[in-house]
């Protein structure tokens, strides 16, 4: 079996309504199975959100867990080169692609497309707490939370920054990033997206289940 339908057939599940993820780490293809047959009409809601909750609880103990690995994986991007609205290193990473292509290859967490909507997933946390792994956002172009980095520590985040550049680590603390600097965020299973946004994920989700079966 090819890796790459390796990796696509364990995104096989996702959380709706806290927070939208495939994980290859989050998903209990047998106990989901097993808890339609199980559980009466009446309290399917109830288990629905039961389930929901399991998985954003291994979310964050899995992006936790795994900050070493996740971080190794995006410093191997460093140099790809920045090249606007594509998903792969191969022809280039933006500043939210970036992200999300890291975070979908090591971890099989699905991101949403655009950093303002990034920007809604996970806990809002301060920049004292800051731990490796926690996204970290700018207003670049006048705009709230218009670009994401990954936090590495020691006060650095990797990203890509713009037109004409690569993929690099950068200080917090230098004058250009410290003056537009916007927030950040841990990714602990909870989100604030709005319907249309959860279902634009939810798409994703069903399109990638799709390939990984015609593969």
């Amino acid at each position: 079996m090819s890796l790459k339908k390796t990796m696509l057939s364990k995104l096989l599940g996702f959380g709706l309504g806290a927070f939208i993820c495939v994980s290859a780490y989050a998903v209990d293809p047998v106990v989901e199975a097993n808890a339609d047959a199980a559980v009466p009409k009446e309290s399917m809601f109830q288990a629905g959100r039961s389930y929901i909750a399991r998985v954003s609880d291994r979310l964050a103990d899995t992006v936790t867990g795994k900050s070493e690995e996740l971080i190794n994986r995006a410093m191997e991007v460093i140099g790809v080169r920045y090249r606007w609205d594509t998903e792969l290193p191969q022809s280039g990473l933006d500043g939210s692609s970036f992200v999300g292509y890291v975070f979908k290859d090591k971890l099989g967490f699905l991101l949403p497309r655009k950093s303002t909507q990034m920007s809604r997933v996970g806990k809002p946390i301060t920049r004292e707490e800051l731990q490796p792994g926690d996204l970290v956002f700018f207003n670049t172009m006048r705009l709230t939370f218009s670009h994401v980095g990954i936090y590495v520590g020691d006060n650095k985040f990797i990203h890509s920054p713009s037109k004409g550049t690569n993929v690099r680590v950068d200080d917090l603390g230098s004058l250009y990033w410290d003056k537009r600097f916007d927030g950040a965020r841990r990714l602990d299973g909870s989100d604030n997206l709005n319907d249309s946004e959860r279902q634009e994920l939810l798409n994703e989700v069903k399109n990638l289940k799709r390939k990984s079966r015609n593969l």
